[in-house]
This record gives structure tokens, C-alpha cells and sequence, in this order.
């Protein structure tokens, strides 16, 4: 089993003291080793929507710029500063091979949530003399959700949809919601919470027939499903380091070409990124970035096979030791590895506390701090109390099936337990609800 440690960098560091310059001519060593320290007193990751850990891989491909290569790539006056160019610039070609496009039309963020701050806030703020209509889903992640508030109150209006019950849009409901003064579409690819993909293709389609823009958060799809921006008709897209394997702190922002999408960016500064996003480069995260899309080029459909056998065998060893359970989102169209599944009668904050060997969460890293029901799940129909036992499991690259088993006890003996535990449970055996019984 393949795990990220502090053994890890230590072996990764060895290496590069022998292998430094292969890895920074290829972006990519060899194949990582088959083996790595497994940690026993640590929990079993399932929770690779929050984010993924680093592929070895990667890891080498970063040290070069962590140590010996430190030049800022616009320094462009001696070699420090050329190598550290040639650097980002093979990432971009790396990051724009994944996805279809010209290295051109790829900008180096801190991040998704970035991305999409300048995707909604830049398109927005550049038609807003002529249009000021945005639409994205009551579902969206909350740093869309939010731009699109504040734009609100810069004079924008803001439609936000509703989805069906299985998580995806209906497309006659979007082509309803488009006006003469819409300006852009935002609605991401699969959704980090309840792992559903929308037709974006078809989306893209309909929004380029209308002569409207159109934005997707690819922070969770990218290198886990096929995305070409050009069949997929995508004008603006979100794409995140750390969901893919690659370091956290870095992300990209692709933004087409012909024809040229213009945007005002928010961030200014040096003029770096062509004016889209100034800063100082991240030279060794960029080329992580870089490396882990290069990855992902060569391995998604191997990576897609892997999760969603996972994936079939953690819901079916569920689902034949347990009742009263139900997988949220359309269980087709799906991001593989990708489980939000309730279980009727169990607190899901309490099913976590009793599941202390297995790192999964309630709902999305960004909110789960929140005691409060998913508002995804709320959008999905989902009621306060169902929305409330709801876990959320991730599988990915280096998930094993032994690992998979061990989930599958554990979540089975917690659930059982809570249930024992829980009055609602034996109401829910003998067919009744709370609105039956008679309170005195």
C-alpha cells in the first residue's frame, strides 16, 4: 500500500539527491516504488474529495524547486530565473495536455477556490455595462455560491437553480432561466459532496447556442474522468492541485481563446499570468501541478477502473449487512470512488466519532465544521433529519480492497450500535414516525 509519510520524504529526498536532474528534464520519475511504510496506528483515508495525498511521483518531480532550482521564473535575466520559467511553462503544456487546450489559455492559481473568484468575478465585472445576469445551482460549492452574493450586491442578479433529486440539472431549466442580459452559466463538473456529474457537454451546447458564457469547477473531475474543453464546449474552468495527487496551494484557471473570453481579473499586482492572476509564481507547485496532470494523463482510466470496483464493493458489502440505507445523488452518473450515503435512525457526527479508524467526513472540508444539515442535501429534497445521517465516503489511487473490508466492519459495528442506541429505530421496524406516537 502506497502511503504518504515523513518516511516518504525522506526516501524521496534520497532519491533526489541521485535523480534531481532526471526529474527536473522529465516533470516525471519512474513508476513510485510498490511498496511503501504502512502507519497502523493511523486511520484508514477515505476521504479524497477533501483532498488527495501526494503521488511519490510528484513529490519527486517537486524537490529540484525546493532546493537547488529557487530562481522566481520572471526573473529573466540570468539562469536561476530561466530554469524556473522553462519549469512553469513545461507545467502549463502538462496542465493544458490533460485537459485539451493550449498552454495559452492555462493560468496558474493559488487554488480552485481562486479560480473561480476570478472566473465569476472577472467575466462578471467585464459585462456588466451590457449584461448582469449570472445563473449557477442552489447545489454549487460555497466559495461559487458566495461570489455570486457579493456580485449581488455589486448590482448583479443572480439566478440560482434548483436540481433534481438525484443531484443533476435539468437542462429545461436552465434553457428557461437564460435571458438577453445573461452573461454566464457557473455549474461544476462532479460535485464534491455527493459525487454526481452533470451533463456538461450538453450544458456547454446550450449555453453556446444562447451566446452565454459558460463556467465549470472541474476542481473535483479533473484526471478522474475524460474532460476536453473544446468537445465539452467550456469557455472557463476551475481546476485544483491537491484533488489530483499534486501539492496543495496551486491550481489553474483555463479561459478559451478563439474566441477570447475576456475577464477583468479582481487580483492585481506584477501583471503575472498575462493580467489574470498577479503574484509570484509557486515555481516547485507548479510543477507538482504539472507532474500530477501528467500522471493523471497516462493513468485516469486505470485510476477510474480501481475506484469504482472499490466503490461497487463498499456499497454492495453495505448494502447486504444493512437496511435503511440510501446513496445520495444519481448513483449513474457518478464520480467513481465517489459515496454520500445516509443511514436512516444514526447521527452521521456520531457515526464519525465511533468510526475513529477511518478518516471520512460528514459533507464537504469546507463546511464541515458545520453542525448544520448539507444544504446540498436540502437542495436534493433530503429532509433536516435524513440530511443529518448522511457520511460521506472517498475512495481513490491508493485505497486497497483490504482497506475497503476494514471500512465495511467498522461502519457495519458503529451503525448497529447507534441503531441499539436509538428509540427512532425501533419506531422505524414497526413501521412507524414520530407523528404516530402519542406524547402526554
Amino acid at each position: 500500500m502506497w502511503r504518504v509519510s515523513r518516511v516518504l520524504f525522506c526516501t524521496a529526498a534520497a532519491r533526489a539527491n541521485g535523480a534531481g536532474v532526471a526529474a527536473k528534464a522529465s516533470g516525471v520519475v519512474a513508476d513510485p516504488p510498490s511498496t511503501l511504510p504502512v502507519f497502523t496506528t493511523r486511520p484508514i483515508y477515505m476521504d479524497n474529495q477533501a483532498t488527495t495525498p501526494l503521488d511519490p511521483r510528484v513529490l519527486d518531480a517537486m524537490l529540484p524547486y525546493m532546493t537547488e532550482e529557487y530562481g522566481n521564473p520572471n526573473s529573466r535575466t540570468h539562469q536561476y530565473g530561466w530554469s524556473a520559467e522553462e519549469a512553469v511553462e513545461k507545467a502549463r503544456k502538462q496542465v493544458a495536455s490533460l485537459i485539451g487546450a493550449s498552454p495559452k489559455e492555462v493560468f496558474f492559481t493559488s487554488g480552485a477556490t481562486e479560480s473561480n473568484n476570478i472566473a465569476l468575478k472577472g467575466v462578471g465585472n467585464f459585462n456588466k455595462a451590457k449584461k448582469n445576469h449570472i445563473i449557477t445551482l442552489q447545489t454549487e460549492h460555497k466559495c461559487v455560491l458566495d461570489s455570486c452574493r457579493y456580485l449581488e450586491m455589486e448590482g448583479f442578479e443572480v439566478t440560482y437553480l434548483p436540481v433534481l433529486r438525484n443531484g443533476i440539472l435539468d437542462l429545461k431549466v436552465l434553457e428557461a432561466a437564460i435571458k438577453p442580459t445573461t452573461c454566464l452559466v457557473s455549474c461544476m463538473t462532479a460535485h464534491n459532496e455527493i459525487g454526481v456529474l452533470q451533463p456538461i457537454r450538453e450544458i456547454g451546447a446550450l449555453c453556446r447556442s444562447k451566446k452565454v458564457l459558460f463556467h465549470t469547477d472541474a476542481a473535483q473531475a479533473l484526471g478522474k474522468v475524460k474532460l476536453d474543453v473544446n468537445t465539452d464546449n467550456i469557455d472557463v474552468m476551475s481546476m485544483s492541485s491537491h484533488k489530483i495527487y499534486g501539492p496543495k496551494g496551486c491550481g489553474a484557471l483555463y479561459v478559451r481563446r478563439r474566441p477570447r473570453v475576456r475577464l477583468r481579473s479582481p487580483v492585481s499586482g506584477g501583471g503575472q499570468e498575462r493580467g489574470i492572476r498577479s503574484g509570484t509564481i509557486a515555481t516547485a507547485l507548479v510543477v507538482g501541478m504539472g507532474a500530477a496532470c501528467e500522471v493523471a494523463m497516462k493513468e485516469w482510466k486505470r485510476d477510474a477502473a480501481h475506484t469504482e470496483k472499490l466503490q461497487e464493493r463498499l456499497l454492495n458489502g453495505l448494502k447486504s449487512r444493512l437496511s435503511h440505507l440510501v446513496v445520495n445523488g444519481d448513483l449513474k452518473h457518478r464520480l467513481p470512488g465517489s459515496l454520500n450515503i445516509s443511514f436512516s435512525c444514526v447521527e452521521g457526527e456520531s457515526l464519525l466519532m465511533g468510526m475513529k479508524d477511518v478518516a471520512v467526513s460528514s459533507g464537504s472540508a469546507c463546511t464541515s465544521a458545520s453542525l448544520e444539515p448539507s444544504y446540498v442535501l436540502r437542495a436534493l429534497g433530503v429532509d433536516a433529519e435524513n440530511a443529518h445521517t448522511s457520511i460521506r465516503f472517498g475512495i481513490g489511487r491508493f485505497t486497497t480492497t483490504k482497506e475497503v473490508d476494514v471500512v465495511i466492519e467498522d461502519c457495519v459495528k458503529n451503525v448497529e450500535r447507534l441503531r441499539e442506541l436509538s428509540p427512532l429505530w425501533d419506531l422505524m421496524l414497526e413501521g412507524k414516525t414520530l407523528t404516530d406516537v402519542q406524547w402526554r
